[in-house]
């Protein structure tokens, strides 16, 4: 597979696809919906909570990182984590802005 050409793109197309590649993942949403109910969330939770591998995890964890979406707190040997509501805020802003611009028609 190719590689995308990020830099012929402007910097906000750029923010929605890392947004959407980072969410595409039914297994990401669902941690998201579990660490979201949750006051803090330590990793072997969320692994009990989705049934998949530790390893798969945390690279689903770590996805949802890169994009700022969940932090984490280092708790002796657990990391616990929840939803950084600034970066929320900023993507449902950008998401908004974006449908709001977006001619909703169908042909």
């Amino acid at each position: 597979m190719g590689s995308t050409k990020t830099q012929i793109f402007n910097t906000r197309q750029n923010d929605l696809a890392l947004i959407f590649k980072a969410l595409a993942n039914p297994a990401r949403i669902a941690i998201l919906q579990y660490i979201s109910k949750q006051k803090a969330c330590i990793c072997n939770d969320i692994v009990d909570e989705i049934g998949l591998a530790q390893p798969t995890v945390s690279q689903h964890l770590k996805e949802l990182k890169s994009i700022d979406l969940i932090q984490g707190a280092i708790d002796g040997k657990k990391i616990c984590y929840c939803i950084n509501l600034k970066k929320w805020k900023e993507i449902q802003d950008l998401l908004n802005s974006f449908f709001d611009k977006t001619k909703l028609n169908c042909c």
